[in-house]
């Protein structure tokens, strides 16, 4: 993928940021949420667990007046209940083992965030201050390849980590 300054411009790609709506320009390693990922099966795995042991009572009870519909009902239940446990178990798998990335990151004013990567962590490094050059020289431009990456934002941890102390929800890494 192309990364290049031109005309007061940065370009990643076919997306264009205005220079002057840059507000930050910064490298770091992307880690994937692992603990997270575990504690997300583990709550799924438990919901669907006790829907199904609900349904399967339930199913019981209406054995009770027609063997034939509750056995059916029973059935279904825990065929979809074990392909939830399999999807879920999946999701967890493809986040234990994505390999950590080291990126660079253009933020602008806006909610606005481009990420890409490189083989090469210094010459990402490198690359930053010269997009923080031309944030200072709009006169100045540039074209380099980088390589793009696609990821969920909810299986990496992405931005700052900040502590926080007080009020409610708040999440944080303590030092």
């Amino acid at each position: 993928m192309d990364l290049r300054v031109s005309r007061r411009l940065l370009w990643i790609g076919s997306a264009a940021y205005p220079l002057h709506n840059i507000a930050r320009v910064y490298t770091f390693t992307l880690h994937p949420k692992r603990k997270e990922a575990v504690v997300r099966f583990l709550m799924k795995a438990a919901i669907t667990m006790a829907v199904a042991i609900a349904l399967t009572i339930l199913g019981s009870l209406t054995a009770l007046a027609s063997t034939d519909v509750a056995g059916g009902l029973v059935t279904f239940v825990w065929l979809g209940a074990s392909a939830g446990l399999i999807y879920s178990f999946v999701e967890m798998v493809l986040v234990l083992s994505a390999s950590s990335h080291y990126v660079l990151a253009v933020e602008t004013s806006g909610p606005s965030t481009a990420v890409v990567t490189s083989r090469d962590p210094q010459y990402l490094n490198h690359l930053v201050g010269q997009i923080a050059h031309a944030i200072d020289n709009p006169e100045t431009d540039f074209q380099v390849k980088v390589e793009s990456i696609t990821l969920s934002p909810k299986n990496y941890y992405f931005g700052d980590n900040v502590n926080m102390y007080g009020g409610t929800g708040n999440v944080g890494i303590a030092a």
